[in-house]
């Protein structure tokens, strides 16, 4: 199979797909993939790293911008629906897969047009617009909340879960009695989280059982987060701009503090770990805010709004939730119980199908 995947800019689009192309070259030898994404995304720098073919298309993002940007997607959308054609003419994909993005849009408007079939892969429980309106010619929508088929034809969705990276799906259920606390805000970190961090730890250096700590902030306030561990008498080599094996750092969490973006739920969820959400509340529709309820209501974690988040607050809430490991041991398998793992060779099966093509690992 021949497999193209489209979108990316955040690790919560560029993820799912890493873990589609290498989970197929695993299962042919014959396979290929290719990528296609913006140089502005994280794809750029990652997928050369995973030795993963990228190319790229011009597209931008509007949402957020001005009304400069607006007029400019046009002739932008134009520009990279050209590039897309020869793009798609040149690796002649059996199928193109969205997995979210602007950049994904010219893609697969372009794949439509030259009759290549595509499919969606919708992360959130609240479906993005784009989703929404190419989900119309998509062969399948792939959902990985079974809340996130509103707005598509329910005959061609799919509840798949998201496709995880390596190792995830073998983290150790048993949460490790003297675990660390992880903290991370998504790929490029988050402001909000790495502040109220920062100010929390003058407030937990006294805890007889302070907890170790790891903690992802971006490349953008790496330095400035760094200074403020060591200042607070913290090593500041707890702090890094990215995790690259996340299945060692959920190995060793006891308790996580992170964003609610669906790819992170799908991770925490499989892996079977306690968090603290702290939703991004700018997100489209608010989703990661419904993202986060699921986990909530389940039991599985407690939502701090952002729009509320204090260090006091933070440093209560952790205190709290390590002080009882009954309790967080409940929560990890309230969360482990919501895991879909599995969701990349049933993705990929469900794309054999379509084109005909045996299936792996099917009875």
């Amino acid at each position: 199979m021949r497999l193209l995947l489209a979108g990316g800019g955040t690790g919560g689009h560029l993820f799912p797909a890493v873990a589609l192309a290498q989970r197929l070259l695993q299962q042919d030898e014959n396979a290929a993939v290719n990528f296609v994404g913006t140089k502005k995304g994280l794809e750029f720098h990652l997928l050369p790293k995973l030795g993963l073919p990228l190319q790229t298309v011009a597209m931008a993002g509007v949402v957020g911008r001005g009304w400069r940007a607006k007029l400019e997607m046009i002739p932008n959308l134009m520009k990279s629906m050209v590039q897309a054609r020869v793009i798609l003419k040149d690796f002649a994909p059996d199928l193109v897969i969205g997995v979210g993005g602007y950049a994904s849009v010219p893609v697969l408007l372009m794949a439509k047009l030259m009759g290549i079939p595509y499919l969606i892969h919708e992360q959130n429980a609240i479906p993005g617009l784009s989703n929404k309106l190419l989900g119309r010619w998509a062969k399948r929508i792939f959902l990985s909340f079974a809340k996130g088929n509103e707005g598509f034809d329910l005959r061609r969705t799919l509840l798949t879960g998201n496709p995880l990276r390596p190792g995830l799906e073998a983290v150790e259920q048993t949460l490790p009695a003297k675990g660390k606390l992880l903290i991370f805000g998504g790929s490029r970190g988050a402001q909000a989280i790495n502040r109220a961090v920062v100010e929390m730890l003058p407030l937990i250096k006294g805890w007889a059982n302070c907890p170790q700590i790891l903690h992802q902030t971006g490349e953008a306030e790496l330095a400035e987060v760094r200074q403020a561990y060591e200042n607070a008498g913290f090593d500041p080599q707890q702090v890094v701009p990215f995790i690259d094996d996340m299945a060692s750092a959920y190995a060793e969490a006891k308790l996580i503090v992170c964003r609610a973006g669906a790819t992170t739920l799908a991770e925490l969820t499989v892996c079977g770990r306690p968090a603290i959400l702290i939703p991004f509340p700018y997100a489209a529709g608010d989703h990661q805010t419904a993202n986060a309820r699921i986990l909530e209501v389940a039991g599985a974690a407690k939502l701090l709004p952002q729009d509320t988040l204090t260090a006091e607050l933070l440093a209560g809430t952790i205190k709290e939730l390590f002080s009882d490991m009954s309790g967080l041991q409940s929560m990890a398998e309230k969360g482990r119980a919501l895991g879909q793992p599995g969701a990349a060779e049933l993705i990929l099966n469900e794309c054999r199908r379509i084109i005909g093509a045996p299936l792996v690992g099917a009875e």
